[in-house]
């Protein structure tokens, strides 16, 4: 497929429905009890769609997606396009005072929600802008319902020709980690380029074994979003998981080939695996010890000896294969973005089997900016750029992109956008450098850097991480903005005691600079989460938020 010549996301559905069996399947919701879908399924159920959203909007008009992953999902999604509407995916896991922004603010003609939970979140901020509300499933309220629209017979099968690759395909909300989230305007060209670059990074995974892709991370993520019409080009079949708690028993029924994640699953799959190797003892603990040493040394592309050899056949047989097939044994990579992998995890997944790539992204670049290439990865790094958008570094260190994937602007905020697009180049507030094999290695972000009153600069979430590869330490948050040393807090099980964390900090410093050394920290059994609003959809700390509830606490640790 000629993704370049493609107008939009909408030409890119139906062309490919032309040169697939439409028997084959497509999409499965492992909720139990759910049917699978067939390609042929799935486009009835987008030309019926379509057919009803067309008479309720008028091209141009915002329509809202609150659902959680499901079939029904992507079918709304392109459905909304294909009638000449602008998709508008949002999370389900935000306040209530984001609901009320948002809807505010993009002004929806039509809301799709998924069901009773998701309707009640928005109920009071629905204004008569609203001319329809459409369920996913059967709800109390006089709503219409999709299987009432799927039931109708239509005569006409609308393909949306007027659609171009500059026009807007649709707005996605970034939840950011302070203030109120801002609409990020992304075209169906700017999502078509980053397939295309996807796309010729998966060639030679997908060439291997029929991609099967299992999705956890929410469609309303640009992240996600964008891999759905990825996963259209490949003509994959695509599992949505029941929730983050079964995902990796969903692995086990999905058998996936291809699985995109944040770095927070990463780290706590690192955890589980590495809990289950320091129970073993014996010749056991000896075979992963050398499953490690020689798995990061193939990484690195090292020259392994004929004895190295015979003994990495057997940890390929005895530990590789045995871990592999705990996430159903097809697995030919994962891919990590939202945020930064750590180095150790990176190198720890890659060496045990388990492939992963790193890439990079924001929002406004649609959202992938770079990724690591199967047969050359480096874990400190984040790959090199696609081919269909180009990254130069500017004098400051910030990283700055221009490309068709750049995004057309953040929705009513036209100062903002003067802000973040400069003469093309989108200003990326990450810190960074090319290499001579020209990957990108993130080395800071400009908003989330703590200045000491030394003057110094120093990485919160470098620290954090490097905290959370123990064990027993949950989640960590660095604090120390114009003070003389840095202080953190640390959350962990209500087992766990001061003490066990106060050694655990001591041996950590060893390997840190003096700037960068946790003098004091406060032991916390709450967890930073969604629901309590110090974590973003993506898992990444709010720190603003954080710091608003714990602001008496540490500031009595100086």
């Amino acid at each position: 497929m000629d993704i370049n010549k493609l107008n939009s996301l909408v030409e890119l559905y139906f062309k490919k429905i032309e040169n697939i069996d439409s028997n084959k399947p497509f999409l499965k919701w492992l909720k139990p009890g759910k049917p699978n879908y067939t390609w042929g399924d799935i486009t009835e159920k987008i030309y019926k769609l379509t057919s009803k959203i067309k008479s309720l909007i008028n091209d141009g008009d915002r329509c809202l997606i609150l659902s959680e992953n499901r079939p029904y999902w992507l079918m709304a999604d392109i459905s909304i396009m294909n009638a000449g509407g602008i998709s508008v995916p949002i999370f389900t896991t935000y306040s209530a005072k984001d609901y009320e922004y948002i809807l505010n603010d993009c002004k929806p003609s039509l809301i799709f929600v998924s069901n009773q939970d998701q309707f009640m979140k928005i109920k009071k901020f629905i204004s008569k802008d609203v001319k329809k509300i459409i369920s996913f499933e059967k709800i109390d309220e006089d709503i219409l319902q999709v299987q009432d629209i799927l039931d109708e017979k239509i005569n006409d099968k609308i393909i949306n020709k007027n659609l171009k690759r500059q026009m807007p395909a649709c707005i996605i909300y970034t939840s950011g980690t302070s203030g109120n989230p801002k609409g990020v305007v992304l075209s169906h060209g700017g999502i078509l380029s980053n397939c295309e670059g996807a796309v010729e990074l998966l060639e030679s995974l997908t060439k291997k074994k029929d991609p099967v892709f299992l999705t956890w991370l929410p469609l309303s993520h640009s992240y996600e979003h964008t891999v759905q019409f990825i996963q259209i080009i490949v003509g994959a079949k695509v599992y949505y998981a029941e929730s983050l708690e079964k995902l990796i028993s969903n692995m086990e029924i999905a058998k996936p080939t291809i699985m995109t994640a944040v770095p927070r699953f990463y780290q706590n799959l690192f955890i589980k695996i590495n809990m289950n190797f320091e129970k073993q003892t014996g010749f056991k603990r000896k075979l992963i010890d050398f499953t490690l040493i020689l798995g990061k040394k193939i990484l690195k592309k090292d020259e392994l000896s004929l004895n190295e050899k015979i003994i990495n056949f057997l940890c390929e047989k005895l530990v590789r294969k045995k871990i592999r097939n705990q996430f159903g044994g097809n697995l030919q990579a994962f891919v990590s973005g939202g945020g930064a992998l750590d180095q150790s995890i990176g190198e720890f997944l890659n060496a045990v089997g388990l492939p992963t790539l790193q890439g990079y992204g924001l929002t406004e670049a649609s959202p992938v900016v770079s990724c690591n290439l199967p047969d050359l990865v480096k874990v400190e790094s984040v790959g090199p750029p696609f081919r269909t958008n180009k990254v130069k570094i500017a004098n400051d260190g910030e990283i700055l992109i221009k490309g068709e994937n750049v995004m057309l602007g953040y929705w009513n905020l036209k100062e903002e956008t003067e802000r973040a697009i400069k003469d093309g180049w989108l200003h990326t507030g990450d810190i960074g450098e090319l290499d001579n094999n020209n990957y990108l290695k993130i080395t800071d972000r400009k908003k989330d850097i703590i200045v000491n009153l030394g003057g110094d600069n120093i990485s919160p979430s470098k620290i954090e991480n490097i905290l959370c590869l123990n064990n027993k330490i949950k989640q960590s948050f660095v604090y120390g903005d114009k003070k003389n040393y840095l202080v953190a807090l640390v959350v962990a099980e209500k087992e766990i005691k001061k003490e066990t964390i106060k050694l655990i900090i001591e041996n950590i410093n060893k390997n840190l600079t003096l700037i960068e050394k946790i003098k004091k920290f406060l032991l916390i059994y709450e967890e930073f989460t969604i629901n309590n609003g110090m974590l973003t959809p993506t898992l990444k700390l709010k720190r603003k938020e954080i710091i608003k509830n714990y602001k008496q606490q540490l500031e009595n640790l100086y």
